[in-house]
């Protein structure tokens, strides 16, 4: 575990996370089974909250009113940095945070555009995240890899684990 401030991992992750266009979703279904999606990531500042623009009648917003508990992963292979941030989602109806978070993007989901009733805000509140750093070459990620299956240390790499 980090010895980081709370302000510090904040800035840490969203340094990392800045850059990276789509994050995967994991919710948990009703079988209790972890099931993962792809999402658009947001052009917001991480601040310790992670919005996405989802559908109300998708099977994973059901599922994470369901079970609100959800894990989100970032990874940017190229610049060698992954994240996954583990936290709370919460339904919100919110006009201004949507005018914020809104692109023509996503016209192509919503047929209706900004005015789609089908529109749901998706808020996770992030509980804590784990992030990897390198230098992105195939060499360290091939070393980083082997250093997870064998159980050695990996110089070549940062892991860290923050609470937010």
């Amino acid at each position: 575990m980090s010895d980081m401030t709370r302000e510090q991992a904040i800035k840490k992750i969203a340094g990392i996370v800045r850059d990276v266009k789509f994050a995967m979703l994991t919710v948990v279904n009703e079988e209790g089974h972890l099931h993962a999606h792809p999402m658009t990531t947001q052009q917001t500042e991480f601040d310790g909250d992670i919005w996405f623009i989802g559908s109300r009648s998708s099977h994973q917003v059901q599922h994470m009113r369901a079970r609100p508990q959800v894990n989100v992963s970032y990874s940017d292979p190229k610049a060698g940095v992954y994240v996954s941030v583990n936290g709370t989602a919460e339904m919100v109806e919110d006009r201004a945070k949507l005018d914020e978070l809104w692109s023509d993007f996503y016209k192509a989901y919503f047929e209706g555009g900004k005015e789609d009733p089908d529109i749901q805000l998706i808020k996770i509140q992030a509980h804590g995240a784990e992030y990897w750093e390198s230098d992105g070459k195939l060499k360290t990620l091939f070393k980083m890899a082997r250093s997870t299956v064998t159980g050695q240390t990996d110089p070549t790499g940062k892991n860290e684990t923050v609470k937010l």
